[in-house]
């Protein structure tokens, strides 16, 4: 215990020592040698160091009120401007000081007062603009300053100005300019003849003794340029006052925007709150081009898509983030991550101030959080449709496990459906082609993907077979890109769903391989190719939709107008062979041929209707007699 009390004795004694050196203002080498625990030294240090900076600073403000009361009583100006290099090369701790004025008829800078100089040579230098560090501090009239002034390639090398400098010895210069209402007066310098570095404040500091010094080379201003500093500060009190305004109301929009996220509040409600906030009219369209939401009188979407929104969008800076303006509408790219999820459009509000565009900009922000929120929501929702409508096509699982799993995702499995195979050929990604066709399947419809492609299982309404639907859906999802669309049904049972998608997938794949590539069919509506792809190809209705008309006849008037159909064909579609083979004048043949054409159309005979006219003899033959 007495050693405890002696190290505490000892630590508070080390202590004290080091607060009495802080009280006399010690030096930081004698604090730093001080006896004492290493974080109480370090803590003194750091108030010593600060205290240093401190008392240089103030240093140079008494000093520069020092110089600025001798300069307002000076009458001689070369007496100031040698007070000016004197003070100068005091503050800034340098080996010598000079200053040179501008020649306005030799266009160059003459050495008109120096301080710590030995050199006759130095002392008389003139430096052309451009020429030397000086010459570049006149030429550009901005500060310049280097450590090493004979390896600084930043100025361009004299013989004249390098002796010189060279004679006096100076490695290091610091020069600033000397400016009096715009007019260029000279250069102040402070010059060491050792390597060293100057800080900003020096360079600031130097930059005050140089005004200081460019005051006293002109008579006072006139009371009209007080009057006129007078109105230039009170405007620009007022610009201070107006962007302090606007910061202030862009701020309030933003807590705004914020207040309605946290009370759970969604797209529609930000683009209502900006259109009152702005007075105009506000829409959000999403990344499909579809419009979110909309408030106040904005333009209603055209069915062309080329409204004055569209023309606002194909600007070259709004895919950067950026807002973009023409003839009074604004928009602002809704992005995150890199991705664009939307655009916002604004007009009806004249032209916006720069608060006004950054409330703009505020509520891009905000809703690109909310729709990146409802992104992943919907994303994790779409994950579970996509493993449902898998399971289903694969059959994983029991039936009743199958029923119970589409029961609970909200379809209902006691209604028939047609099941339609979407293939997407466009710059939409797959993502938004699910997005797509979750709206043109309309409510109470499953989407989901498999193999690549997107499977839709959409309840039967009794209006439409599966082939108009796949049309109707090719054409609602083909405003945006162009799709594929194949559709089977109607179907009353989970269990044909595999068979339904094989037709499905063949059918798409054949539509595509047939050349009719953004359109939506069923199997039935390919000819001979339906009796391929479909899963259980009716003949009798093939022979049927084919042949149709002139069974009818046939049966109607007792001719042979199919027997006759025949026969033309396999004569090669020669009439005067066709009545060799059926026994009958040329001219019958013709006759009936006339009739055919008349039930059939006029375009029986071309390539593929042929072809599948005689594909529907064949299998009308293969069927056996009637």
């Amino acid at each position: 215990m007495p050693t405890e009390s002696r190290i505490d004795a000892d630590t508070a004694e080390q202590v004290m020592t080091l607060l009495e050196l802080l009280a006399s203002d010690a030096p930081v080498s004698q604090i730093a040698s001080a006896q004492a625990p290493a974080g109480a030294r370090d803590l003194a240090l750091r108030i010593t160091q600060a205290r240093e900076v401190h008392q240089q600073r103030e240093a140079g403000l008494a000093a520069l009120l020092d110089t600025a009361r001798e300069l307002s009583t000076a009458d001689d100006p070369g007496e100031v401007l040698d007070a000016i290099v004197r003070r100068a090369r005091r503050l800034l701790s340098t080996d010598l000081a000079y200053l040179t004025l501008y020649d306005a008829e030799a266009g160059d800078t003459f050495m008109r007062a120096t301080d710590g100089s030995v050199s006759a040579a130095f002392q008389s230098v003139r430096l052309a603009l451009g020429a030397g560090l000086g010459g570049l501090v006149a030429s550009t009239r901005k500060p310049y300053w280097t450590a090493d002034y004979w390896s600084d390639e930043r100025f361009r090398h004299t013989s004249a100005i390098d002796g010189a400098v060279g004679e006096e010895g100076i490695v290091a210069i610091c020069g600033t300019p000397l400016i009096v209402e715009s007019h260029f007066v000279g250069v102040l310098f402070a010059a060491n003849r050792s390597s060293r570095p100057f800080t900003r404040e020096e360079v600031a500091l130097l930059g005050n003794l140089a005004t200081l010094a460019a005051v006293t080379l002109v008579q006072t201003r006139a009371l009209s340029d007080a009057e006129t500093a007078l109105a230039a500060l009170s405007e620009a009190h007022e610009t201070v006052r107006q962007y302090a305004a606007g910061i202030e109301k862009a701020s309030a929009a933003h807590d705004r925007f914020a207040s309605l996220v946290l009370d759970g509040g969604g797209v529609d409600d930000i683009t209502h709150a900006l259109a009152e906030l702005l007075g105009g009219w506000a829409v959000l369209v999403d990344e499909s081009g579809e419009r979110r939401s909309a408030a106040g009188p904005a333009p209603e979407p055209t069915e062309s898509g080329t409204g004055p929104l569209d023309a606002l969008n194909a600007l070259p800076g709004i895919g950067s983030g950026r807002l973009v303006e023409r003839d009074g509408l604004y928009a602002v790219a809704i992005t995150a991550a890199r991705e664009r999820l939307g655009t916002i459009y604004v007009g009806g509000v004249g032209t916006l101030g720069d608060s006004d565009q950054r409330t703009l900009e505020r509520a891009g922000v905000v809703t690109a959080l909310v729709m990146l929120f409802e992104r992943q929501a919907a994303d994790a929702r779409q994950s579970a449709r996509n493993r449902l409508v898998s399971d289903l096509v694969a059959a994983r699982g029991s039936a009743e496990e199958r029923t119970q799993l589409a029961a609970t995702a909200g379809f209902d499995t006691r209604r028939p459906f047609c099941l339609l195979v979407i293939r997407g050929d466009g710059p939409t990604g797959h993502r938004g082609l699910l997005i797509s066709a979750s709206a043109a399947s309309g409510p109470g419809a499953l989407v989901g993907s498999h193999d690549g492609d997107v499977v839709a299982l959409v309840p039967d309404d009794e209006s439409s077979d599966a082939a108009s639907l796949a049309k109707a859906v090719a054409a609602r999802i083909g405003k945006r890109t162009c799709v594929t669309v194949a559709g089977v049904g109607p179907i009353g049972d989970l269990a044909r769903i595999p068979s339904a998608h094989e037709e499905g997938a063949r059918t798409v794949s054949a539509l595509i391989a047939l050349g009719h590539r953004g359109i939506g069919a069923a199997a039935t509506q390919l000819g001979f190719a339906g009796l391929i792809v479909g899963s259980d190809p009716d003949v009798g209705d093939y022979v049927q939709r084919l042949l149709g008309p002139l069974l009818d006849y046939d049966a109607r008037r007792g001719t042979d107008l199919v027997g006759t159909l025949a026969a033309y064909f396999a004569a090669g579609g020669s009439p005067r062979h066709a009545a060799g083979t059926l026994h009958v004048h040329v001219n019958t043949v013709s006759q009936r041929l006339e009739r055919i054409s008349a039930l059939l159309g006029e375009s029986w005979q071309q390539p593929d209707i042929a072809l599948e006219l005689q594909l529907a003899l064949r299998l009308r033959a293969l069927q056996g007699p009637r």
